[in-house]
């Protein structure tokens, strides 16, 4: 009789099994011309935050070159995703707001909870904190917000967070910023993904 594998976490492993499902089945030689990855015959290389992944196909396998902890569920599924679905495009020098690209307003009121509400309270009450954990991940500080610093998400693919600190009158809050090629290469669900991605690991080194 054949076992199936029991699912504890339907939230974060059912995504991750659907995509790896596909992974599976995907032509490396169009991966590469889709989006321009490093393929080696045996595993892909991406660079996520700073960190370099090599990713095993067909038989999966997310190995860190920094010898570093492997990546939560939710960052492999997002891997996956951008192997599956994103593609190459050129920044063209413009930064946008997610309301501002497709499908942003659609999806506006999870984002703004998900990823916007919890960086204001998560940053903007712990401001040296967010300063220093944002030198400690290599981010390049912007004039803009009290603090705020600018990451490579992904290969060509940019982010900056900017916070503001709360006071006696008004909460804290943040802003978060995409380069323009976001528009075209990531799908909305992904650039809420990146979002809440970018905002777990400076938390991780606070």
């Amino acid at each position: 009789m054949e076992k199936h594998k029991i699912i504890e976490n339907n939230k974060e492993e059912v995504p991750f099994e659907h995509y790896l499902e596909r992974f599976q089945e995907l032509d490396p030689a169009q991966v590469q011309a889709r989006t321009g990855t490093e393929w080696d015959g045996k595993e892909f290389y991406v660079n996520l935050l700073g960190r370099r992944f090599a990713i095993a196909h067909p038989a999966y396998a997310l190995r860190p070159m920094d010898g570093g902890p492997v990546p939560p569920l939710p960052t492999q599924t997002f891997l996956l995703r951008y192997l599956l679905e994103s593609k190459q495009v050129p920044w063209q020098g413009q930064w946008k707001t997610f309301r501002e690209m497709p499908w942003g307003e659609m999806y506006i009121k999870p984002y703004t909870g998900r990823v916007l509400t919890r960086a204001a309270f998560t940053f903007g009450t712990r401001i040296d904190a967010f300063r220093a954990a944002g030198e400690k991940l290599g981010g390049q500080p912007v004039p803009h917000g009290d603090a705020g610093y600018q990451f490579d998400l992904l290969d060509g693919y940019r982010m900056q967070i900017l916070v503001w600190e709360g006071d006696e009158e008004f909460p804290p809050s943040a802003q978060v910023l995409y380069s323009d090629n976001f528009a075209e290469g990531f799908a909305a669900e992904d650039r809420v993904v990146a979002g809440d991605i970018l905002i777990g690991i400076i938390k991780a080194h606070m």
